[in-house]
């Protein structure tokens, strides 16, 4: 009488197996949406002062991305991939975000609203309307756009890095972009995701 042992060695090559790929198996942690939007909420109302943060709108904050199943979280649990916080409280940061508390509020926040700034998609500032600005003022509210996208520029790029993962830069930017707009004042220019510039 002959024994058939095909179940056992196939149980035996796909034990084999998941050991391989739970050996295999890199951590990839998620870009933590949620806490990046609050993150940004936090460090764009210190900017913008408390009358911005008074009338921002909590219900704009970005949701985190829901994910499906995915046959790692088996091996892995989702919860110790996604372990991934956003801080903003480095000395860099901090130095960062002062600078541009300051520049906002003794240069920039009037030319926001004369209607001659307005927030760009990119999470930059954008002279929108230069003949709202006095020719005399011009050279001065340009140097100071100039100095606040060098600033916004870096801090996109700052938090990335110290949070451990410079590859998030570009989705920092894009929610810190997204909460400027959100906590942008009333009669404050923006720009759509078209390019098209809407008032708030």
């Amino acid at each position: 009488m002959q024994i058939r042992k095909k179940p056992l060695v196939f149980s035996s090559l796909l034990f084999a197996g998941l050991l391989a790929l739970a050996a295999c198996v890199t951590i990839n942690v998620y870009f933590p949406a949620a806490e990046a939007q609050e993150a940004a909420e936090e460090f764009v109302e210190k900017v913008l002062g408390d009358e911005a943060a008074a009338g921002s709108n909590p219900q704009s904050s970005v949701l985190p991305a829901r994910r499906g199943f995915h046959p790692l979280d088996l091996l892995i649990s989702p919860a110790a991939a996604q372990s991934a916080d956003i801080t903003i409280r480095t000395p860099a940061i901090q130095a960062i975000q002062d600078r541009m508390a300051a520049r906002f509020r003794d240069s920039l926040q009037a030319h926001f609203d004369s209607g001659a700034l307005g927030f760009g998609k990119d999470g930059r500032i954008v002279v929108r309307d230069a003949t709202k600005i006095a020719l005399k003022d011009r050279v001065g509210v340009n140097q100071a756009v100039a100095d606040d996208n060098r600033d916004r520029d870096a801090v996109y790029r700052e938090i990335a890095v110290a949070n451990g993962h410079p590859e998030w830069e570009g989705q920092i930017r894009e929610t810190f972009a997204r909460q400027w707009i959100a906590s942008a004042r009333a009669g404050w220019w923006y720009q759509a995701s078209d390019g098209a510039w809407k008032q708030k």
